[in-house]
């Protein structure tokens, strides 16, 4: 096992709807937002942390790859490899597992795979459209109103609100992996814009059956756009 290179992918991440993701604050807040989006402590300045995309990106891809029935909601692991129903649905699972890494407590079981591959940072406000929202006046967060309608009398009832990130925001993301063996670069790549068009084709964050994070991927570099712009998931 050998280090070979390190490929990096920059970009940007655009909201196409609002988009929450809980801070997790377990403060009561009596007529004010009940849940509120996670920030940065200095900044107070909305963010995307690394494993909300990373975890979302790696539940999606688990779920495609058929594995999903197998590991009752847990990650998949190198046991539950065992599984699979062909050679092209284990080789899926094996990609999986290499690239996103497994928890200390499998440690033997992974000896096989190597280090965890990939890193995503955490992803901050872009610059340039921070700026335009700060000559624009354009507030970082919304607060949305929701309810449910009672069916029988058709009355609201159990009010929230819950706080988002503007649709429009745009933020800028870093996503790094190793390459430790021969072709594992191109592998890992088709596993990383596959990923990142079922977030798109899916949803970021909480919410997503109610049409909140809705995102679209716009890598820094045309030619690895190009790439991506030309993946297809299925």
């Amino acid at each position: 096992m050998k280090l070979h290179k390190i490929c990096s992918y920059t970009g940007k991440i655009i909201l196409k709807s609002g988009l929450h993701i809980d801070s997790g604050d377990m403060e009561m807040h009596i007529g004010g937002t009940d849940r509120v989006v996670i920030k940065h402590p200095h900044k107070l300045e909305p963010y995307i942390p690394g494993s909300s995309l990373k975890g979302k990106t790696r539940a999606l891809l688990e779920l495609e790859s058929g594995f999903m029935a197998f590991t009752g909601g847990s990650p998949l692991s190198p046991k539950n490899l065992g599984q699979a129903l062909n050679d092209k649905m284990r080789a899926k699972g094996e990609a999986i597992v290499k690239f996103f890494g497994t928890g200390g407590s499998e440690l033997d079981e992974t000896s096989n795979f190597g280090p965890t591959r990939v890193s995503f940072a955490d992803s901050y406000l872009n610059d340039a459209w921070k700026k335009k929202a700060k000559d624009n006046r354009w507030p970082l967060t919304e607060v949305k109103s929701e309810n449910s309608i009672n069916r029988i009398n058709g009355t609201a009832q159990n009010p929230r609100f819950i706080e988002r990130v503007p649709e429009g925001t745009e933020f800028d993301f870093s996503i790094s992996f190793k390459v430790l063996f021969e072709g594992e670069d191109k592998l890992f790549e088709d596993l990383l814009f596959k990923g990142l068009k079922l977030v798109e084709l899916d949803a970021l964050g909480g919410s997503g059956s109610r049409g909140y994070g809705r995102v679209a991927f716009q890598f820094a570099e045309q030619e690895i756009q190009a790439r991506f712009a030309a993946c297809n998931p299925f």
